[in-house]
This record gives structure tokens, sequence and C-alpha cells, in this order.
């Protein structure tokens, strides 16, 4: 990445200014903006706002990517504002919940605020990864009459679907996860160099009204009014500001892209490369790319009125990944790019059909000839890798043998040409369970000749959500259901001499909280399809520059940072167990001089063929000081259950320079209705 510091606007940033809304409570933010933009003289310059709206600490959360990419695009022509919501950061208030109405009404107020302001031109964009790239969709649903354009990365149109707590109706375990990671993050401070001696009293506030969201969020099984709430596929004729989506295949927040490139009005555009979750110019595994250019053609088009070509090129552009061997982190993967010019696009997509029969994947239609079953042991899908590569670690998926030796397997023949996929894989089967629930777990698979076996992509499904993720229809045992799995987009091209795998499981371990009874899956002897999507056009030269951004942010790292992951059996009981060690070291911000520790472990743990055995525990550490001054918080959540219920204990203990000003504790059962 190469490092720019000469730009056509001399940059001015505003560290930290207050936004103060109706009801009082005041927003902090963090401005880059072109020093003209401050001049003292009678007509300042006045440039559109960029808004990038979060709940994750402009002072250490996100300081280290915002010096990389706000000060770049107001060197350019642009006030770029980073707000922190209410309840996060030097912000005031609380924050009960993500994305709720009190969310998206503060930021129309932001926006509102952003017009008034002498060097605003009165258009805005905004910008986002994750929760910025949800509440962008979401803002821009609610029509704020400035908001012009928008940058959505990593995010989803379905709450529900496509987000960390459920997938295909099964419950996730991300979903426990991500409730302990933001039990964690909502318990940091306000830094008293900003908000001096409030910050206290502020802590307290927010560690004594601190929700616990797991509970929240599994008292919601079926797609009801909560998730409905915000997710802009109720509506898409609601966004009317051009739409940028951006994702990476090795992120979880994939599906997305698709649908909205087929059901949004806006004018749009779709960009799919190999990354993770992070944003494209600095994203592993590379190639990484210069995003921060890209965005400014949409920018300049978009807020300027400056025709820079953006909207002449093919709506979508993906990147088509080379099959490569299984491997826990690939730093890089060489394919190729392709462009379409809409989505779906059958110009240069068609769908092939292969058959599940008894020698294997076959393309000429031919019916399963005798019922196959498969009752997964629950530590199936040790191998399958985080459900979001989100922390540079160990993440990905390894060698699916020993998962696929737990399931059913069709493979093809060799392949005598490269199938270059692109798109959703699509299993439609005829099966029946034998107790009144049940998953099915499908992974597409690469043999290769030497039988090193690469996940391609996923789907699972909920059967007791087979049909609509909103209406419980309990399997009855015996009994033939038509289900359809629907695979997780990707772009990959199999190699010559590869075989295509589809594996089928019963379970999927830690990716998903298992049935409530052991269940046996079969496969009806019937007509079982694959739907298969093949690229079938040309490839394109790379269309972008090379990455470029601003100056680092000036730190020091105290302690080193490290992610591990581990898989142990404990032989006696059969306990099979995941274990998880992210820890972020120690991080001085020199300029400011805080000082961050953080570090989750975290553990899964299973019996084999005991569905009442799950369990998962989560420690957080979060320290923060400054010369003779710290703060401490230790948040540990264990989510357990039986057949009937989920069991969630925790607590949360906060401590200022040694002594305890908060110890919180929860314990709670949630109904198991659904999952």
């Amino acid at each position: 990445m190469q490092i720019k510091t000469d730009f056509p606007f001399a940059v001015r940033e505003i560290e930290n200014l207050w936004i103060s809304l109706a009801d009082g409570t005041r927003l902090a933010a963090r401005i880059w903006l072109p020093e003209a933009c401050l001049s003292d003289a009678d007509a300042p310059l006045q440039v559109p706002a960029i808004l990038e709206y979060l709940p994750y600490r402009k002072r250490d959360g996100t300081t280290v990517r915002d010096e990389l990419t706000h000060p770049y695009t107001a060197g350019h022509g642009y006030a770029c504002v980073r707000v922190d919501m209410r309840g996060n950061g030097e912000s005031e208030g609380l924050m009960h919940d993500e994305y709720l109405p009190q969310e998206q009404a503060d930021c129309l107020e932001v926006i509102d605020w952003l017009t008034q302001q002498p060097w605003c031109s009165g258009k805005v964009g905004m910008m986002g990864i994750s929760w910025g790239g949800f509440n962008s969709l979401q803002v821009a649903a609610l029509k704020p009459k400035a908001l012009k354009a928008i940058i959505t990365l990593c995010s989803t149109d379905d709450r529900y679907a496509d987000d960390i707590h459920y997938k295909g109706g099964s419950l996730l375990m991300e979903n426990q996860s991500w409730a302990a990671t933001m039990l964690s993050f909502s318990s940091a401070i306000a830094d008293p160099a900003l908000v001096g001696e409030a910050w206290l009293p502020m802590w307290k506030q927010r560690l004594e009204n601190m929700p616990l969201l797991a509970e929240t969020w599994l008292q919601h099984q079926t797609r009801d009014a909560y998730w409905q709430h915000a997710s802009i596929c109720e509506d898409y004729s609601a966004i009317e500001a051009a739409t940028y989506c951006i994702a990476g295949w090795a992120d979880s927040y994939i599906n997305t892209i698709p649908r909205m490139m087929e059901k949004l009005s806006c004018p749009k555009k779709a960009l799919v490369g190999p990354w993770m979750h992070k944003y494209p110019h600095f994203a592993k595994p590379e190639p990484a790319i210069g995003f921060l250019q890209e965005a400014l053609r949409w920018w300049d088009y978009w807020l300027k009125d400056i025709d820079t070509g953006i909207m002449d090129e093919p709506e979508c552009t993906f990147y088509l990944q080379d099959g490569l061997p299984p491997k826990p982190f690939h730093p890089v993967r060489p394919g190729i790019w392709v462009q379409t010019s809409r989505w779906p696009d059958d110009d240069k997509v068609s769908r092939q059909r292969w058959y599940l029969t008894r020698s294997g994947l076959q393309s000429q239609a031919e019916a399963l000839a005798e019922v196959q079953s498969v009752c997964s042991p629950l530590h199936t899908g040790l191998h399958h890798g985080e459900y979001i590569p989100l922390w540079f670690g160990p993440d990905f998926s390894t060698d699916q043998r020993r998962d696929d030796a737990n399931s059913l397997c069709f493979d093809s023949a060799p392949v005598s040409e490269t199938q270059q996929i692109l798109g959703d894989a699509r299993l439609k089967l005829k099966v029946s369970v034998d107790q009144p629930c049940g998953q099915i777990c499908v992974r597409l698979n690469d043999v290769a000749p030497d039988g090193k076996v690469s996940m391609i992509t996923y789907g699972v499904l909920n059967l007791a959500l087979r049909n609509d993720p909103a209406v419980l229809e309990t399997p009855v045992p015996g009994e033939t259901m038509d289900a359809e799995v629907v695979l997780d987009h990707i772009g990959y091209r199999l190699p010559v001499g590869h075989r295509l795998r589809v594996a089928i499981a019963s379970a999927s371990f830690p990716l998903l909280w298992p049935s409530p009874q052991l269940t046996t899956l079969s496969l009806r002897a019937a007509l079982q399809e694959l739907d298969l999507p093949v690229y079938i056009g040309e490839p394109i030269d790379n269309p972008f520059a090379a990455p470029e951004a601003a100056t680092p942010c000036d730190l020091t790292m105290l302690e080193p940072a490290g992610n591990r992951r581990t898989l142990s059996e404990d032989v006696a009981s059969g306990t099979v167990t995941v274990h998880i060690d992210d820890n972020f070291g120690v991080t001085r911000f020199n300029d400011h001089g805080l000082w961050v520790r953080q570090r989750a472990i975290k553990n899964y743990s299973v019996q084999p063929y005991d569905p009442s055995s799950p369990r998962a525990e989560f420690n957080w550490l979060y320290e923060a000081g400054r010369d003779d001054w710290s703060v401490q918080v230790q948040s540990w959540m264990q989510v357990s259950c039986d057949s009937e219920q989920f069991n969630i204990e925790a607590t949360q203990v906060a401590s200022h320079n040694g002594e305890v000003v908060s110890n919180k504790t929860w314990s709670t059962s949630v109904p198991r209705l659904a999952v």
C-alpha cells in the first residue's frame, strides 16, 4: 500500500467536536476537512460531507483504519466526519441494542447538522463497513434529502438471514460470540482527556445499564417484527440514494450483494473481491485494491457532479478465486476479474444441473436409487473455520476430509476443463428425519487429485423453518419433505483434474448450535438436484489502481498481538473443544498517550452424541490507561442448553485504579422454540 501525503487540499483535523441532538444528548465527532473550509474569509470553501457512524470508539477502536482513510478523502476535497453513536466512545447517552429506531433518528439529526455547517455544500454521503454498512442502508431508506449516495461494505439487507444471528433459520454460535464481544466493547470508557471528570459518571451509567444482548437475540428465533425492522429488504424501493455495494468472498456478508443488485431500483454498483471482513485497500487475502481511488470516483460523480465515467462501466465486478489447497489462512488468492452488466446476468452465468446418485455427482438426470441416511456426530464441522474471518488469525477452513467422513458425499468425475463458479449453488432435496427437528448442512468441496479437500462454499437449513423463516413448521418424523439449501454466493475456479463434492451432514459445530435432539437425516429415493452457477464470459484486466492511503496512525505496540485456534478431545468423556485466543496486544496511541489492551478467549465444547452438551464460554478483557490512571473490565459469559431452553450466565466486573466500581451478574433462560 502506497502512503500518500501530497493531496490537492491541505487537511485540517478537528480531534473532537460535539453535535447536540434535540433531546440534549451530545454525540462526539472527529472531522477531517480541507483547511480552506475553515478560512476566515467571507466565503470559505464548501465541500460535500461523508459520514461514518459507528459504536466502535473513534478514539481507539477504529483509529488505525480511520487515519488511513479519512485524511486521504478529505485531501481530495471532502469533509469526512466520524461520529460515535450515543452511549459509545465520548458520546453521551445509552445504547440498548443494535439498529434501534433511536440510532437511525440520531443519524438523521447528524445529517441535518452537517448540512447547516458553513463548510458543507449541502450534499452528504455515508460510508461504512459492517455496522456502518448496515446503517448506511437503513438511513438511506429513510430518505434524508441531503443523502445523495452511500458506499456499504460487508453489510446486509436482511438482519435475520445474513447477520451474525441466524443462518438458514439455524442459530449461529456467532450470535453468542458477538453478544459477548459487545458486552466488552460497550463497557469502554469515554477518554478523560476529552470529557474531563464526566468520564466516571458516564462510565458507571453505561455499566449499570449494560444490556445482555444474548438474551434479546435468543428471544427472537424466527424472522419476526424484531428482525424485519431495519431490514431494507422489506422495501427495496425506499432507497433512492446511489448505492455501491462491496464485499469479499472470505466474509460472511456476501449474499446481500446479489439480492440488492437484483432488487434495488436506485443507481447501483457492486464489487466483490477475495477479501475477509475489512476495507479493500488493506484487506486480506490479496489482491487488495485502490479502494480509496474507487470511492473518490463514486463520490465525485454523485456529490460533485463530475462525470468520472464510473456509471458507464459494467454494473458488477467480481473476482474469481483459483482453487488452492486447504489452509487456515491464505494471504494471497490468485484469480481473475470478471464483470457483468447486471445481476443476475444470464448472458454471462449459466445454470448447470447435477444429480446426486448412487455412483456420485452426475450431469445426467438420475434419481437416487435408495435411501441414504446420516446421523453426524455433533462435532462434525470442526474444520469449517470461523463464521466471520475478522482478526487476521487462522480463521479459514482447513482440510475437509475429517468432516466429510461424517457426511454423505457425492463426487463428480475429474473435470476436464476449469469450472468457473459464480453465484449461489442450490441443492434441491427430498428428505426425512427421525425427530421433530433437524438441520441440513451442505458443503460444496474441491477434491484435489492428491486427496486434499478444500471447501468452496456452504449452506445450512433448519428444517423447522424450511419454507419460511417466519413460520415454524415442525418436521413430522418419517415424513418426506422438500428442502432447498441455498449455498453462499462464491466466485471460484475449480482446476482441471479436480472433482466437485457435495457433502451433506446433520450438524456443523461450532458454526451452528446443534438441534434439540440427535437426528438422523435421510435422503429419499428420488431426484436430488444440484443447481450450479457457471461463469461463461471472459476475464478482464484488473480494473483497479494499486492501494493508496494516508499516513498511518502513530502508535506503539507495547505487547504483541496474536491469534490462535486449537482443537482438543477429552478421550474419557468424548468432549471436543474448540479453543480460540484472540489477543489484540497492548497499543499506545502516541498522539494522545492512551494505551489499550483487549483479549478474547472463547471455548466451544460438545459431546459427539449428546445434544444437551454444547457449551459456549467467552472471556473478554479490556484495559485502558494513561500515566497513573487505568481502568479494567473483565466480562465472562456462558451459554448452555437442554432440549427445552437455553441458559445464559454472565458477569462483568469493572475497576478503576484497582478499585471495583461495578460488579454485575445475569442469569436467565430462554425457551427453545425453533432452534
